[in-house]
């Protein structure tokens, strides 16, 4: 018999299982907190004990410093107080994961922010059969509709090569944990040589053990914007309109977002290029990924949460609707990098605007 109360409940700390005293993805201190990934609206510092998957430990050391953090491999399940608990492939990030919670034959699963797209770099997302869904809609409008990764990339090679030819530095910005790296991962090192901010290389140096990148050098005050010319540089978008990047004309911009999709979201982000190219679900893959799962109900956490739940009940979902602060793709805005060029600022200070 399935219990009668929630087996997760949302609360001013976070989404906590109350049977097993522990939260998932807590956005204030607690004692214990199962983290999905590494992202700053995810995985914030404070908490007494943190467990995740192994990949993601190092990189959320990393960012919040010296914690106590316990790793997990895929599909291992551990029991707190009699919940036995489960971490899944999410595909958003390197070392992202899904939580599966069970307790007396009710299963949930959390998903954190995920995507369903193979990118080459993360463990590609595994559904979990469940029997209430709590998943993310970032993108939850039917007007995101992300065309292949391989067109993209195809793209991006091209504006770049177009660029060196015209004799300017291309400079693409990506968020310093998961895009940065998904763009290096696919650049076609043929046509030049990848230039990264510090803080995206820093993030470099801790995936490298765990997924492989090409050769990518690091841009420091000694690097001569000659060097730069016809070659691409990896940023995170805080350093737009930075004085660190002015050193570099002549050059041209570009960002790799799912906003791109949106009609003048390039413009006002005055950039001279968009991609458009996210780490989480477009709308489609959401409806695909709650039909793969079987489950009865559904949560929806951040993004277009009312419209999906809405139109999840028109399916015959008993879908509801969450309040969190996670804030999706532009939680993933990096701290504000300056003119720090090799030093990544101390993850307490970030921000998520």
């Amino acid at each position: 018999m399935r219990p009668r109360t929630p087996l997760l409940a949302f609360d001013d700390k976070g989404i906590y299982c109350a049977q097993a005293g522990v939260y998932l993805d807590p956005w204030r201190p607690v004692d214990k907190a199962i983290i999905t990934h590494g992202h700053s609206d995810h995985a914030r510092w404070g908490h007494q004990a943190y467990i995740t998957h192994h990949d993601n430990v190092p990189i959320i050391r990393h960012r919040l410093g010296d914690i106590r953090v316990t790793g997990k491999a895929w599909n291992e399940t551990f029991t707190i107080n009699g919940v036995t608990f489960s971490l899944h492939p999410a595909g958003h990030i390197v070392g992202s994961s899904q939580v599966r919670v069970e307790y007396k034959g009710e299963v949930w699963v959390f998903t954190g922010d995920y995507k369903t797209e193979d990118d080459g770099l993360a463990v590609p997302y595994e559904p979990v059969k469940c029997h209430t869904f709590i998943t993310e809609c970032t993108f939850g409008l039917p007007a995101f509709n992300w065309v292949p990764q391989t067109q993209v990339f195809q793209d991006i090679n091209s504006w770049w090569a177009e660029n060196q030819a015209e004799g300017r530095t291309s400079v693409l910005f990506g968020y310093t944990l998961g895009k940065a790296q998904r763009l290096i991962r696919h650049l076609d090192t043929s046509i030049g040589k990848i230039y990264t901010h510090g803080a995206v290389e820093n993030m470099n140096e801790v995936i490298r053990p765990i997924a492989w990148l090409p050769e990518t050098t690091r841009i420091t005050t000694l690097t001569k914007k000659e060097e730069l010319l016809g070659n691409i540089v990896i940023a995170p978008p805080s350093a737009h309109g930075s004085t660190w990047i002015r050193k570099m004309a002549p050059f041209v911009t570009g960002t790799a977002s799912g906003w791109m999709a949106f009609r003048g979201a390039r413009r006002r982000r005055a950039i001279d290029k968009g991609f458009v190219m996210s780490d989480h679900c477009d709308w489609y893959s959401l409806l695909d990924s709650i039909k793969a799962t079987g489950c009865e109900k559904v949560i929806a956490t951040h993004g277009y949460s009312d419209i999906f739940s809405r139109y999840l009940r028109e399916l015959g979902y008993d879908a509801r609707t969450a309040h969190t602060q996670y804030e999706g793709e532009s939680g993933e805005l990096e701290a504000r990098d300056n003119d720090a060029v090799d030093t990544e600022p101390a993850a307490r200070t970030e921000s998520t605007a």
